[in-house]
C-alpha cells in the first residue's frame, strides 16, 4: 500500500519514497530515496510534495514506500 504523496501531513523525514526529479517529469521516471528534508510549506500539492533525498536529490514524492 503506498499514501499519498500529494498531502504534507503524510510525509515525514526518514520515509521510503518514490519521487520524480525535475529532470524527470516528462519521462514519469521515478528515483527511491530516504527523505531527509521537506522543501514544500503547504499542506498539500497536486503534484506532489517537494523533498530533498539524503543524497541530496530533490523531487516530488508520488509514492511513500514505507
Amino acid at each position: 500500500m503506498t499514501a499519498d504523496g500529494k498531502l504534507r501531513s503524510n510525509v515525514r523525514p526518514g520515509m521510503d519514497v518514490d519521487i520524480v526529479l525535475k529532470k524527470d517529469q516528462r519521462t514519469g521516471a521515478l528515483t527511491r530515496g530516504i527523505v531527509k528534508d521537506i522543501l514544500t510549506n503547504s499542506p498539500s500539492h497536486p503534484h506532489g510534495i517537494k523533498v530533498r533525498l539524503e543524497d541530496g536529490q530533490v523531487g516530488r514524492v508520488q509514492a511513500i514506500r514505507s
